[in-house]
């Protein structure tokens, strides 16, 4: 299983984010465990300065912006 943390402080991108997640995972039939993180101090533990960002397995893969269907797939594939 999948372990994705969608570190921000609760925006609406952030959410957005999680929503595209946990639909991507849905429509291929992969299990995910899907957090959202809100500790200031986590987020930038993680190097994150520009939210929502998304760590898979503890590696950061993405912030800035709401990613891609697209990308999201291709995290799930791997």
């Amino acid at each position: 299983m999948k372990h994705f943390l969608v570190l921000g402080p609760g925006c609406r991108n952030c959410d957005t984010t999680a929503k595209l997640i946990q639909e991507r995972a849905d429509r291929t039939n992969q299990p995910v465990c899907l957090e959202k993180v809100t500790d200031m101090a986590t987020i930038l533990g993680h190097g994150v300065m520009s939210t929502p960002g998304v760590v898979l397995d503890g590696k950061l893969l993405h912030a800035g912006s709401v990613p891609t269907p697209s990308q999201i797939d291709a995290w799930l594939q791997t």
